[in-house]
């Protein structure tokens, strides 16, 4: 007798969570400078990011110590004779969020490599052509061979990340390894020489200044003033020549506005709280401009357990590599509507792509409005896995091809973030639950149905979409036995395990039977006149009134006819 095949056991699926609110905001209007104004930004950009360059390397140099060993007092003070104190300590502070963020870099990359490097030896642990459990090797000799090369290039690779580690000396690029990178392949990204050094040097620039409560408008070293719309900034010690104002400072003689969430940021200086100003140049439009950022404070979101106890409503949306596919569901998981299809374009450059992925957000969030829904479901998406292992675990050949990049397409992680801070802003929550099953699960218990009762195209992803919201309330993929489409005559059923209230029949007169209908002599009717008896045996009214009629419109609900 053939043994019996273990049946694949299921990963356990986590439980969905409220995405937390965003910790902070950020909003840029235009310097309208002229010639003689963007001369002095550039120099006090270039005076201060020459001596944070250096602070910075000094930094790296004394490697992973306690925050009391890092030296920034010294440093700072040093920093100062050629700044001022405000300046010195911005200099100081990005100097130590820039090497944690390379350090936390570096332990990404660790993992990453890891995984690659076990993915690859357990497949070189099973012959060519062969299977071990699970594991395949690979089909042939040339492939092994490559494969072979490649893990000796991923653990030298290894080493030298686990030694930056030890030491703790990351390597940092101020202005961009991919730019710096650009530099020896001007052709192919079509720039000159003169046009990459522009981009370069802007790069490098550094006009940041940390905001401080209880200084003028939240920030004396640059001011805006709220009122007018003026800009100032203090000037470094070795440039107070250039100074046309009071105290060393520069005032510009353009304004700024900030119209975009304008109230939030006049809230701020009115009251003289911390606002942090940057100050960037963009080469390719030769146009400055100012960046005002500052901390929100904490805001306390419903949890889904919450939310499917107000009976509220969601929107579950199931993220692709072209488009967005929605459904709005219930508090019961009940889909409502018709299916929802947002598309998303990923070609063209970033800021194309990136004012393509907030139109498709703009519309989700009209869309939740519009049905009242109460927040947005989403899948908890992340692919360092397989973008680690590649070609390992997802396929071969040109369609491998394909797939591994339409999955390095998905902008997961900037879809996450600037859903969270738009859906913020619009008064909706985001949940996010395990993307684990969701696509198979739609696809199998949601695309039929959903198509038998939709009035446009259904595709697996908006199954998936339906899944993903049902997760976020609590409720399983699967639908309830017994229960088919909306059909208003062949298919109008209750699910098999919702009670039902059965009328059970009254007096002398036996329920309706039709042809097929047994009998009490265990004999087929197959005459409509037979339909009633005028003294059935007693038997017949405790079993003939569960008799199916395959003419009925609601066989389960109803036993006689009138």
């Amino acid at each position: 007798m053939a043994r019996r095949k273990k049946k694949r056991e299921l990963r356990a699926i986590a439980a969905p969570f409220t995405v937390a609110a965003p910790t902070g905001a950020r909003i840029r209007d235009r310097l309208r400078s002229t010639a003689a104004e963007a001369e002095v930004l550039r120099l006090v950009g270039e005076h201060l990011g020459h001596h944070q360059r250096a602070d910075l390397a000094e930094r790296v140099a004394l490697g992973r110590v306690k925050v009391k060993e890092n030296r920034r007092a010294e440093r700072k003070k040093k920093l100062t004779a050629v700044s001022s104190s405000r300046w010195a300590g911005a200099m100081t502070r990005a100097s130590e969020d820039q090497y944690q963020l390379s350090l936390r870099c570096l332990y990404d990359e660790r993992a990453s490599l890891r995984r690659a490097v076990r993915t690859i030896a357990r497949r070189l642990a099973v012959p060519c052509g062969q299977r071990k459990g699970k594991t395949r090797g690979y089909p042939d000799q040339r492939e092994r061979w490559a494969k072979q090369r490649r893990l000796a290039v991923l653990k030298t690779r290894l080493a030298a990340v686990e030694q930056r580690i030890e030491t703790g000396r990351p390597g940092i690029v101020v202005g961009g390894r991919r730019l710096a990178k650009t530099r020896h392949n001007l052709g192919k990204a079509r720039l000159t020489e003169a046009e990459w050094h522009a981009r370069w040097e802007a790069a490098r620039l550094f006009l940041t200044a940390d905001g401080e409560s209880g200084a003028p408008h939240g920030n004396y070293t640059i001011t805006v003033d709220p009122a007018s719309g003026e800009v100032s900034i203090v000037l470094p010690e070795p440039l107070r020549h250039l100074a046309n104002a009071p105290r060393g400072r520069y005032k510009l003689a353009c304004t700024v506005a900030f119209s975009h969430r304008r109230e939030e940021w006049l809230d701020r200086v009115s009251a003289n709280r911390a606002v942090r100003y940057d100050i960037v140049y963009e080469p390719v439009r030769d146009r400055w401009y100012i960046d005002a950022s500052w901390g929100a404070d904490t805001a306390v979101l419903p949890t889904p357990q919450e939310i499917q106890a107000f009976g509220e409503r969601l929107l579950g949306v199931d993220l692709n590599a072209d488009h967005l596919a929605a459904y709005v569901l219930d508090a019961h998981g009940n889909p409502v509507g018709e299916p929802i299809t947002v598309p998303i374009v990923i070609g063209g450059p970033a800021s194309h792509r990136d004012g393509c992925l907030r139109s498709a957000i703009t519309e989700l969030l009209r869309i939740a409005r519009e049905h009242r829904c109460a927040g947005i479901v989403i899948e908890n998406l992340g692919f360092d896995d397989a973008r680690a292992t590649g070609r390992e675990t997802m396929g071969r050949g040109g369609r491998g091809k394909r797939f591994r990049r339409t999955v390095a397409g998905i902008p997961t992680a900037k879809f996450r973030e600037r859903l969270r801070g738009m859906a913020f802003h619009a008064g909706l929550a985001v949940i996010a639950v395990d993307p684990a099953y969701t696509s198979i699960w739609g696809e199998r218990y949601w695309k039929t149905p959903l198509r038998q009762q939709a009035k446009t195209s259904v595709t697996r992803h908006h199954g998936a979409s339906v899944a993903i919201g049902r997760r976020g309330l609590g409720h399983g993929a699967r639908r309830r036995a017994g229960v088919t489409a909306s059909h208003r005559r062949m298919a109008a059923r209750r699910a098999t395990t919702q009670t039902v209230h059965i009328p059970r029949p009254r007096g002398a007169v036996s329920p309706i039977r039709t042809t097929g209908t047994p009998n009490g002599g265990d004999k087929t009717c197959w005459s409509r006149a037979d339909q009633l008896t005028l003294f059935p045996d007693l038997e017949d009214r405790s079993r003939g009134h569960r008799t199916t009629c395959p003419d009925s419109s609601d066989s389960a609900n109803t036993s006689q006819h009138h």
